[in-house]
């Protein structure tokens, strides 16, 4: 089975690694701090970049979608080998950097989910002596 969109995946990986360990060092922690969330932030942008641009045929379109389902559980599994001990040694300005993070997440959620606007179609069908209505 030939998987499709790996090339882009890896890319974004080891970018996200590159700039968790750069953020790691500049914040004087020897650990990775967000490269994982880097890496998965990378991939959405550029697969939706790229399918705005009309560069994903079908096939690659599918094998990220895969690879993207993939993903999650494997960001998981890496996040609980992370050194958060080292990270925690670093005094308080790790923890003020980790609730930063997930407040300006937060603050994203909504303009992100504000980006397209679905069309709701209702339609009334009267089925003998029940109105059966379907909202699409």
């Amino acid at each position: 089975m030939i998987i499709f969109g790996v090339a882009i995946l890896s890319i974004c990986f080891l970018s996200g690694v590159f700039f968790g360990d750069l953020l790691g060092h500049i914040l004087g922690i020897n650990a990775n701090v967000g490269g994982v969330g880097f890496a998965m932030l990378m991939l959405i942008l550029l697969v939706e970049y790229l399918k705005k641009k009309d560069k994903l045929n079908k096939q690659t379109q599918e094998g990220l979608a895969f690879w993207s389902g993939m993903y999650i559980p494997i960001v998981i599994a890496m996040s609980a080998q992370q050194n958060v001990v080292a990270a925690l040694n670093g005094g308080f300005l790790a923890i003020i950097a980790g609730v930063v993070v997930v407040v300006i997440s937060w603050a994203v959620v909504p303009l992100l989910s504000k980006g397209g606007q679905v069309e709701i179609l209702e339609m009334d069908v009267n089925g003998g002596e029940q109105g059966v209505r379907h909202i699409r």
